[in-house]
């Protein structure tokens, strides 16, 4: 254990199992630790760091604006604020924007707001069905609307107002517990860290034809899968329909933390008081995102992504064919799930991690690349030359 970690573990609240690397360094795609060693980075920051590290024009944006004004409130009106609002209604099929500081806030506003649709269109309607294996956040509602009986444990009693327990990738499921009290459902449409579970191609289409048919909003947790991941700038764009809600954040700053809940004009219910944010739609965030949304556009990243995730895919299949042990290769762009036959994962990241490529545990049994959108097949190539090394010591 280093000098920093130490100190890690005498003042930091002990939440996260840390893997034992203290990062120092980023550029692109590859980090430094306090030794000088490098790595590859396929988690980019939990799905974060869409242009890679340190991009020059996230570095630029948040300078110039740091040296032009950091903070005001939204008491007044800010130009990088609606400068992104606009931006990210141009080129989605939302119509209201409203800017907040995670992931984690703007799926608590999406609820919020589906409820206050609900008080005032539905007959006082409150409940939001959610799936299993879905992850919505961590605060005390957003636990509950997480469809995963391990985050809610430690936390009875919960929240009420979320179906939590219905079958993911199952219009019947869904069906069956729509109610008169039911305002919304939200999905994600791929669901992340519950496991890289990627839907039917018709079952958002589906899903949308019965939240018409019964008046209800459909919510699109895009936190991580928005912003180009999955080989759209959108998810919903790869299952042909339009969410009522739809929530952002992770790539969206490109690393600056910042999150974005969409609205379509008609589930736009929020009165002036009823919603708000101190640090939320802030001119330094809201600059960075500017500049990492035009970029991506500009350079058609999310092509990127569709053209280089396929050819990930083409490798990771491969290492499927030699090695008996991986059951499943899984996923959409650059959110993939390698599934084993036993719980291997973390020896499989500690071997990873000694050979300089960082990867996530999903589960025990399984790992997740997520890399930043800027890769090509160079560092395909090499993360599935080290993969394949490591999965090599695995062999009886």
């Amino acid at each position: 254990m280093t000098d920093w970690q130490e100190l890690e573990s005498k003042y930091y609240m002990q939440v996260v199992v840390r893997t034992p690397v203290t990062l120092v360094k980023g550029e692109g795609a590859r980090v430094w630790d306090d030794k000088g060693k490098e790595y590859l980075d396929f988690v980019a920051g939990w799905a974060v760091n869409s242009l890679g590290h340190s991009h020059p024009v996230v570095a630029e944006a948040v300078a110039e604006q740091a040296r032009t004004l950091v903070q005001t409130s939204n008491q007044y009106y800010t130009i990088p604020q609606v400068q992104l609002a606009e931006l990210l209604v141009k080129n989605s099929c939302m119509d209201r924007v409203f800017i907040c500081n995670s992931g984690l806030e703007a799926n608590e506003g999406a609820v919020k707001l589906a409820r206050r649709y609900g008080h005032i269109k539905l007959k006082g309607a409150y409940e939001v069905i959610t799936t299993i294996n879905s992850f919505h956040g961590r605060s005390l509602a957003m636990t509950a609307a997480t469809g995963q009986d391990k985050f809610h444990t430690p936390y009875i009693p919960l929240p009420v107002g979320f179906m939590s327990s219905v079958k993911y990738n199952d219009i019947e499921a869904i069906k069956a517990a729509t109610t008169d009290k039911t305002c919304a459902i939200m999905l994600e449409p791929v669901q992340g860290e519950g496991g890289v579970n990627v839907p039917d191609d018709d079952y958002l289409k589906k899903v949308r034809e019965w939240c018409d048919s019964k008046g209800i909003l459909l919510i699109l947790d895009e936190i991580q899968t928005g912003i180009g991941r999955l080989g759209a700038l959108w998810g919903y764009q790869l299952y042909g329909i339009e969410p009522d809600i739809m929530t952002l954040a992770k790539g969206l700053g490109s690393g600056i933390p910042i999150g974005a809940l969409l609205a379509k004009e008609s589930a736009s219910v929020f009165a002036p008081g009823d919603h708000g944010s101190t640090f939320g739609g802030n001119p330094v965030t809201s600059a960075a995102a500017c500049a990492v949304l035009e970029y991506v556009i500009k350079n058609d990243i999310h092509g990127n992504v569709k053209k280089v995730g396929q050819y990930l895919m083409e490798g990771l299949q491969k290492l499927k064919k030699k090695y008996s042990f991986i059951t499943e290769v899984r996923g959409r762009g650059f959110l993939v799930a390698i599934e084993f036959d036993n719980d291997i994962a973390q020896d499989v990241l500690m071997a990873c991690l000694e050979k300089g490529l960082l990867v996530n545990k999903l589960k025990p049994g399984a790992i997740r690349l997520i890399p930043p959108l800027i890769v090509g097949n160079k560092e395909i190539d090499l993360a599935i030359g080290v993969l394949d090394d490591v999965f090599s010591g695995f062999v009886k």
